[in-house]
């Protein structure tokens, strides 16, 4: 098999095709258990390709999804791939206050270790990437929650709910310890462009994000591919109330995402998060001090530096209110 040298990070988003911001404004959270779920074939497609290559992934799971289905993420984690937060109730950042950002976070892990009670979280993304400069108060809540990383932030501009253009491409860490993994973008006519994920991933041809990732591996580093559950699952149900745009951005190419996976599966070398970027989180000696996960996952776990961040053990439901879309 044609791998390329540089190790490179894949990611993927749990949630449902009902939970995306780009439906919001017409799909209330209150109203999400009125669908139909397809979240667990739809993972268990992604995580039988991802089998056949073995190859190991970071994946960001909504809280929602974790109370509902513990099965799928003891699922995932028993296969060794790398456990993260991506909330409990899939809302932008900047539509909550800090109180209800930190009340979400705490949900988000209480609901995941219900489920998998043995593996550290070390990781979060934002829903939508909306860790923007309007919302950077939120790296310092997240880092209260023994959080090691964030891949929230997309360095560029022209999205109309994410992007910050002047962030840097690359890692970096914040003062207070916390590590920014940023989502991966290519250099163009002096502007930073999105690549390797999600809608970038189905509306460019598959030349341009080789292109992208082999320019950004030529830089010497690795670039950040993200998919979601649901872009592998083109008989989903179609969001008819939802606009023009809403549903051309949803469903643009949702029948190619398989196969063009399994073309960069086979050229490139990808793992979590954590490995990938194990030299960084290294630097706050959490390899060590973490070291904790119960001896039945341990082969699961083998490598050390995959999954590294503070266990969160079961607590008891605290109320939350359940919120309102913000369209």
């Amino acid at each position: 098999m044609n791998r390329k040298s540089c190790l490179n990070a894949l990611t993927i988003d749990v949630e449902e095709y009902f939970q995306v911001s780009g439906f919001a404004k017409w799909i209330d959270p209150s109203d999400w258990g009125g669908y139909a779920s397809r979240v667990v074939e739809s993972t268990q497609c992604l995580l039988n390709l991802l089998s056949c290559y073995d190859v190991r992934a970071t994946f960001f799971i909504v809280g929602w999804v974790a109370e509902r289905h513990p099965n799928l993420i003891r699922q995932i984690a028993d296969l060794g791939h790398e456990i993260g937060s991506h909330s409990y109730w899939h809302q932008l950042i900047y539509n909550q206050s800090p109180t209800e950002f930190s009340a979400d976070v705490e949900r988000s892990l209480e609901a995941i270790s219900r489920a998998v009670p043995q593996v550290s979280i070390a990781g979060y993304r934002a829903p939508s990437f909306s860790m923007t400069k309007k919302t950077l108060w939120a790296q310092e809540i997240l880092r209260t929650y023994h959080f090691t990383y964030d891949s929230s932030i997309f360095p560029f501009s022209g999205h109309d709910r994410y992007g910050m253009a002047d962030a840097s491409r690359f890692a970096y860490q914040l003062e207070s310890g916390l590590w920014e993994f940023p989502m991966s973008t290519m250099r163009l006519a002096r502007r930073n462009m999105p690549v390797a994920g999600g809608g970038y991933f189905r509306l460019y041809p598959l030349w341009l994000t080789r292109w992208a990732i082999n320019q950004i591996n030529r830089e010497g580093r690795p670039a950040i591919l993200y998919l979601h559950p649901w872009e592998v699952d083109p008989e989903q149900p179609r969001m008819r109330c939802a606009s023009t745009m809403a549903r051309f951005r949803h469903y643009i190419h949702i029948d190619k995402v398989k196969s063009r996976l399994e073309s960069l599966l086979k050229s490139y070398h990808f793992a979590p998060m954590s490995q990938v970027f194990s030299e960084e989180l290294s630097l706050q000696g959490t390899n060590e001090e973490f070291g904790h996960r119960k001896p039945t996952h341990r082969r699961a776990y083998e490598n050390n530096n995959r999954n590294t961040g503070r266990a969160v053990l079961p607590a008891t439901r605290s109320q939350h209110v359940m919120p309102k879309t913000v369209g």
